[in-house]
């Protein structure tokens, strides 16, 4: 399996709000992101329009539908259309979630949480290899937000995503919205979530809005919050190197608006980082 080089670089995701900024002119991002999904078909406009995008810039490939978890296995036709995008626009990686989102009869279009069990671990882990064959390429998988826990967890989410890197060769795109999310729902210290990871399989860091309060809910429809930029610092102490990136997918504001956000965690990497190696 093909080893991911880091990318370090700050972008944003591709919304159907900002085609024509896009399309006007070179916007001053390192990379963009994309859904995958949106883009997995034989011809039109959207996939005209991303064409001429990845003629400008790198682009990520970012899937909600895999269902990774899933125990009926992965969806095969869902797989060789990924494959085709994915020779089609020659992406820097392919990601997707550390979730379920369907049952071999129904799509519930949510990414659904997973028990943290050896049992469920097994499953991903077949899962991520099959993806990864079908793929011909190695892949990233993103921390989920979390809102419950199961009875019948046997580990910490950091410990399950450690191990399935280790048994299968994967990378990781660390949500650090997600883990300040979940971090505050299940009453756990985000630091050590952080410090659990294999950092050095990170490739991809993803900032986000949430909407607060006794039980916060990951929205991404709102700027980031200042704990999220505040666990970004720590992670940008250790000085991985990664491509970071703006997630906005609801009330979506101007393109400047969002370059100045961007513009933010440029300037905060970069006081760390310096800060580290002082």
């Amino acid at each position: 399996m093909t080893h991911i080089a880091p990318f370090s670089g700050f972008g944003l995701g591709l919304r159907r709000t900002h085609y024509a900024d896009f399309l006007g002119g070179r916007v001053p991002v390192d990379f963009v992101e994309v859904i995958s999904e949106n883009y997995m078909v034989d011809g039109g406009k959207p996939l005209r329009i991303l064409e001429e995008v990845r003629a400008m810039h790198p682009v990520i490939l970012h899937g909600v539908s895999m269902s990774i978890g899933s125990a009926h296995g992965l969806d095969r036709d869902y797989l060789a259309r990924l494959r085709t995008l994915a020779e089609r626009i020659e992406p820097l990686w392919v990601s997707d979630h550390l979730c379920w989102t369907r049952t071999s009869a129904h799509n519930s279009h949510d990414l659904l949480p997973l028990p943290l069990t050896r049992e469920a671990l097994d499953v991903v882990c077949d899962n991520i290899d099959a993806a990864q064959t079908a793929l011909a390429r190695p892949m990233l998988f993103e921390n989920p937000s979390s809102y419950l826990s199961f009875a019948q967890d046997e580990m910490a989410e950091w410990e399950f995503l450690a191990e399935m890197v280790r048994r299968t060769g994967c990378y990781l795109l660390l949500d650090v919205n997600n883990v300040y999310v979940s971090a505050h729902n299940h009453s756990f210290d985000a630091r050590d979530y952080i410090a659990g990871l294999p950092l050095d399989r990170v490739r991809q860091i993803h900032l986000a809005g949430h909407q607060p309060g006794e039980i916060i809910v990951d929205t991404h429809d709102r700027a980031v919050s200042d704990g999220v930029w505040q666990l970004f610092g720590e992670v940008m102490k250790r000085s991985i190197d990664v491509a970071v990136m703006i997630e906005r997918d609801d009330k979506i504001p101007p393109l400047p608006n969002l370059l100045d956000e961007l513009a933010i965690a440029r300037d905060f990497a970069s006081l760390h980082r310096e800060r580290e190696a002082a």
